[in-house]
């Protein structure tokens, strides 16, 4: 059986703080990049799929429904997992489906118009809100945090 070392909320996907920083010191051999979009795109899926190779991580691009059903099959295999979401709704259609999450950390979630930062790194609105809530009270352990040596918020500290 598979183990989710970290389930990750970054609109950024895989960029430095990703692969240097969250896949180090867990024995993470793979990067699960959750969007719908880019799963449905096959230039962009073997854009991320072909990095494999350059930090021995093996890269796999589901869309949210896909990676429950991978889930549901076999636990992710041998696999020790960051799965990175592009959005929280990905989360939520993720766990809809299946997929089990014993917490979630939200990273990077880009300012657009009506959000806030509960973060520096972190800016949402109330649809991301209600989802978060959501996913908290079904007994997910949300936190807020940029880099592992940053400061860990706690989901109650931060949504006010």
């Amino acid at each position: 059986m598979g183990i989710i070392n970290l389930a990750r909320v970054d609109d950024r996907l895989i960029h430095g703080q990703v692969m240097t920083k969250w896949t180090k010191g867990f024995g993470t051999n793979s990067v699960y990049v959750v969007d719908n979009a880019t799963a449905a795109d096959d230039f962009m899926k073997d854009i991320y799929v072909s990095t494999n190779s350059t930090g021995g991580l093996s890269i796999k691009v589901y869309s949210a429904t896909e990676v429950a059903e991978e889930w549901k099959k076999n636990q992710f295999g041998d696999d020790k997992v960051v799965i990175v979401f592009k959005y929280i709704k990905e989360v939520q259609e993720a766990l809809d489906a299946g997929l089990e999450l014993k917490s979630l950390n939200i990273g990077g979630v880009s300012k657009k118009p009506n959000t806030e930062f509960v973060i520096p790194t972190v800016a949402i609105g109330d649809e991301e809100r209600a989802l978060l809530k959501a996913i908290h009270d079904s007994g997910i352990d949300v936190f807020f945090q940029t880099v592992p040596d940053s400061r860990k918020v706690e989901y109650n500290s931060a949504i006010k």
